[in-house]
């Protein structure tokens, strides 16, 4: 039995929380590892690899590496402090110990490519017995393996990937897992490490002290990077933390990054909306980038920046236009969708699903999302080149001919094209940012042309996306449903927060769409999306909410509604994509968008309350 559509009913014990977890990673690969010391989702040697610990999508099948006290316990978990150490603590009544996970990030290629998982386990009170069991799944749970056991060091071999555990325990198996069973005194310590291994890069030993020294360089590299942060706002500890999210799910060969780390996780506990978010949204890090920038991290803006031009992304000519909505973490422009019927999915919300078939999408404001990014990169960063800044003519000439068409919208709706507003607000954003980067810089551009297309763009929004009925702009033109996207009109400049129609709208969207601070898409009953069930709040939205309140005026308004979504982060700061009717996150976790829009609203919320 498993949690109903609403989050009530009998709870399936092989599953904890989705927010009952911490992430690791090497900025090429992440980890979750739950409140009970289970790491329950690896994927290796990258984001979008296969997983080897799938558990969280198939308690049963999917795979997990457990380590926890063998004894009744309290567990607290915490990170070690502005670091991506994660910190998972047993209060027993014979003693306190920790478990420090961590996964080592290292420039030498060769080292990089063990994507070392290092589980240091400390007794730092009493005495405690510990168990662990080490049971990978190869191919998402559907590849066999062999594991070959001689004393402290386990080899796992499957055709696709071979791994290494070492340990400083006693190790047993019997020929598929391995598990062990000591006991740690006040101030003993044991290690297990996993690593990646192949002909060129054999196993190695993960000593005592070698843990050590690699948890204390760990540490100071995600201290170094975090320095750079501009932020002294109010919220510092939640910004930081959102920054070293949004920095873990960066995949360092080439500077993409990926909308979320997880694969299917629901967004309705029994229901179909699960999707694999492990690839790169155009919208999604163009968004990231703002939210980077603004925080003073200009490398990483850069990085991505490089992983469009390099991979010829922005000069494309596919049947959507010179776009995609989403690529491969290498730049791959075919993520085929399947599912894996073999899993059973969180809570049995199948199906599991791997690929994406909304890649070949049109969804024009991905246009205002990335010239949007590339204005702000060229102003706050470095100038853009001339060969960048033919790429962005040839998408506004593009936008020119195309930005009046239906298409499937921000929300990726499965019900077929519509004339979203939203849509038509990016691509005036696009081609505004555009001409601005032209007047500033003096640079080439078909202005007049580009002028007459914004100019229409605006009109017809004024026109036909305001809804004299509803006293409101609308989700599609001449209809008369609300969406929560267009809480984006005053943060694009669209149109003054302080509009008679902008704060008719505001207070539409209030009234239809907000719960105590938590704002909803839009109505699927009322604007069917061509999927069953419902969902959650989306956390981006309500963040946005806190912005538009903010600009509107409204601050007092605002910061309540602010400080209220905090209370939804998990205990370590991290949120999924969604609020459940219960409070509980829902969705692939954690979530770049909720973050990037956290640190967003956070910062023009300073801003306003001065």
């Amino acid at each position: 039995m498993t949690f109903d559509a609403t989050g009530f009913g009998q709870a399936d014990s092989r599953y904890i929380p989705i927010s009952e977890h911490g992430l690791i990673g090497d900025l090429r690969t992440t980890a979750l590892v739950g409140t009970n010391g289970t790491i329950d989702w690896y994927c290796c040697p990258r984001f979008d690899a296969p997983s080897v610990f799938g558990s969280i999508l198939d308690a049963d099948r999917g795979g997990s590496f457990e380590l926890a006290a063998d004894v009744p316990t309290r567990t607290r978990q915490f990170y070690f402090p502005d670091t991506n150490v994660l910190i998972t603590r047993f209060f027993a009544a014979d003693g306190v110990a920790e478990i420090q996970d961590f996964m080592p990030v290292v420039d030498e290629s060769r080292e990089a490519a063990r994507h070392r998982l290092i589980r240091r386990v400390v007794c730092v009170r009493g005495v405690l017995p510990f168990r662990a069991r080490i049971a990978p799944r190869f191919g998402y749970g559907a590849e066999a393996h062999t594991t070959h056991l001689e004393g402290h060091a386990a080899v796992f071999r499957a055709p696709s990937l071979t791994l290494a555990l070492t340990a400083t325990a006693p190790l047993e198996s019997d020929g598929l897992d391995v598990w062990s069973h000591f006991k740690l005194l006040e101030g003993e310590s044991n290690v297990f490490a996993l690593d990646q291994i192949d002909d060129d890069l054999p196993a190695r030993s993960c000593p005592r002290a070698e843990a050590e020294e690699q948890a204390e360089a760990t540490v100071r590299f995600w201290r170094h990077w975090l320095a750079g942060s501009q932020y002294r706002g109010r919220w510092r500890e939640m910004v930081n933390r959102s920054a070293l999210v949004l920095k873990l799910l960066t995949y360092a060969p080439t500077g993409a990054i990926v909308a979320a780390p997880t694969t299917s996780l629901p967004e309705q506990i029994g229901g179909e909306r699960n999707w694999d978010y492990r690839y790169v949204w155009v919208r999604d890090a163009a968004f990231c980038i703002y939210a980077m920038l603004r925080l003073g991290f200009t490398s990483e803006a850069e990085a991505f920046m490089g992983f469009l031009c390099e991979r010829g992304i922005m000069s494309g000519a596919g049947a959507s236009g010179p776009l995609q909505i989403m690529y491969g973490i290498d730049g791959r422009s075919e993520l085929p969708e399947y599912e894996l019927p073999h899993l059973e999915g969180y809570l049995g919300s199948g199906p599991v699903r791997v690929g994406n078939a909304a890649t070949h999408q049109l969804q024009l404001d991905i246009y205002g999302a990335l010239i949007d990014s590339i204005y702000l990169y060229d102003k706050w960063g470095q100038p853009i080149s001339s060969a960048r800044w033919d790429e962005v003519g040839t998408m506004a000439d593009w936008l020119c001919e195309h930005w009046d068409q239906p298409d499937e919208g921000i929300w990726e709706t499965r019900a077929g094209r519509r004339d979203f507003v939203y849509s038509r607000l990016m691509c005036w954003v696009a081609l505004e940012r555009a001409i601005r980067m032209a007047n500033r810089r003096g640079l080439p551009a078909d202005l007049p042309r580009w002028r007459q297309c914004r100019d229409a763009i605006y009109r017809q929004i004024m026109r036909r996306g305001w809804s004299a009925r509803r006293g409101a702009f609308v989700q599609a033109l001449d209809e008369d449903g609300l969406d929560a996207s267009l809480l984006m009109m005053p943060m694009a400049k669209f149109v003054s927060p302080t509009d008679p129609k902008w704060l008719s709208t505001l207070d539409a969207l209030t009234a239809d769409l907000v719960s105590d601070s938590l704002v909803y898409r839009y109505d699927p009953t009322a604007s069917p999306d061509g999927l069953h069930g419902l969902e959650g709040t989306f956390s981006i939205c309500s963040f946005w909410y806190v912005e538009a309140l903010a600009r509107a005026g409204r601050l007092e308004e605002a910061r309540l509604a602010f400080e209220k979504m905090l209370t939804y982060a998990n205990h370590l700061g991290l949120f999924a994509e969604e609020i459940g009717p219960t409070g509980e996150q829902l969705g692939n976790f954690p979530q770049a968008f909720t973050h990037l829009s956290l640190i967003s609203a956070a910062f023009n919320l300073d801003r306003a309350l001065g």
